[in-house]
């Protein structure tokens, strides 16, 4: 069988950038796919498999604009129509319409709009099915390339975006919430590679709060076919710290700033180029404009926050369609509670004031060195 595999924004590429894309974009398919054989042509990749699974786990990967399972056929002309008379018949039946979708590429001694024509015309007479081209029953694509057809009749939308790895490392906070491994499936969609970091409340909540950010890792890694890196911090020590400042309503700001500050040593030691979030702006009180910009303050590197413009429903549609939804409605106890009133407009002079109360830079260090590091 074989398995067209087609790409979008990799064909905006530079020449040299396009190359490089498109052989990340073989290797990720490699690793997901196991044992196939894979070859390419101008803007296109082949899978050469022996299972039907493969066109639905390949668009899955990351870079992936659509596949589709396909019959290949020598593009001569009298053996095309053949093919796709053929072809129609096995799709075709009783009342149904139908629709045929040319497309060419390369030289040949005919138009795409000659083998529509004709071709239809043959299904017409044999199978008595009505040509519908605005809302069909069936439609049958034929994409012909240099001395090779492709027929088939299913695109199934992919992943998008770009390859695996080619943007290089970031630092993915993850909780196991509904919306961190969102915002991690979004940056792994736009070419990054995570690492994980879960800041561990342990001994202050139980393991059930640690067991699902691991199986929401567990999912990305997935999606992937490689294991995370993944840190978990333990955090409870800076809970306790925190709870002790007097400036209360501060509490959610200065516990953010510290696992920013934290995420930043772990980035400076992995050669990681930003930090990844789950906020999403106004979603909670410490995603104000003002606390998110006086929380970013804390740190120097770059925070990359995908899920920033989108609301709840938005987050949870693709945290479904990924398969973390479930896993972060499990339930567990990741907070010891927000202030009664907490800051919406804190700033990063009020902030800095309150953390000359603890050790912000001692307490990031030392939780930075006691993390469990391993694959997930």
């Amino acid at each position: 069988m074989v398995i067209i595999i087609r790409y979008d924004e990799i064909g905006l590429k530079s020449k040299p950038v396009r190359a490089r894309m498109e052989k990340a974009l073989i290797q990720h398919l490699k690793r997901v796919l196991g044992d196939v054989r894979i070859t390419k042509e101008y803007g296109r990749i082949f899978v050469h498999s022996d299972s039907r699974d493969d066109t639905e786990k390949a668009a899955k990967v990351f870079g992936v604009a659509s596949t589709s399972l396909v019959v290949q056929v020598d593009s001569e002309l009298e053996n095309l129509i053949g093919k796709i008379l053929e072809y129609a018949r096995t799709r075709i039946s009783g009342d149904e319409s139908f629709a045929l979708r040319v497309r060419r590429n390369g030289n040949h001694s005919y138009s795409s709009i000659e083998v529509a024509r004709i071709a239809g015309a043959e299904v017409v007479r044999e199978t008595n099915a009505k040509v519908n081209l605005t809302n069909p029953d069936v439609e049958i694509h034929v994409e012909i390339r240099e001395d090779k057809a492709y027929i088939f009749d299913e695109i199934i939308s992919g992943a998008g975006g770009l390859p695996y790895g080619t943007q290089g490392k970031a630092i993915s906070l993850v909780s196991g919430g509904i919306d961190s491994p969102v915002s991690t499936y979004m940056a792994m969609r736009r070419g990054i590679k995570p690492i994980c970091v879960f800041m561990n409340p342990s001994p202050l909540v139980d393991k059930r709060t640690e067991d699902r950010a691991l199986e929401t890792i567990k999912v990305l890694s997935g999606l992937v076919g490689e294991d995370l890196k993944t840190y978990f911090v333990p955090y409870g020590e800076v809970l306790m710290e925190l709870i002790k400042v007097k400036d209360s309503a501060l509490g959610c700001v200065l516990c953010k700033r510290m696992m920013y500050r934290t995420a930043e040593i772990i980035a400076e030691k992995e050669r990681a180029k930003a930090i990844v979030t789950g906020e999403s702006l106004g979603q909670v009180a410490s995603q104000t404009l003002d606390n998110l910009a006086t929380i970013s303050k804390a740190i120097s590197i770059p925070v990359l926050r995908p899920l920033i413009g989108m609301d709840k429903n938005e987050i949870i549609k693709i945290a479904r369609k990924i398969g973390t939804y479930e896993i972060s409605i499990m339930p567990a106890n990741c907070c010891l509670g927000p202030p009664l009133k907490p800051s919406t407009s804190a700033t990063p002079e009020r902030a800095e004031k309150a953390e000359n109360e603890i050790e912000v830079e001692r307490l990031a260090e030392e939780m930075a060195k006691k993390a469990r590091v391993f694959y997930a």
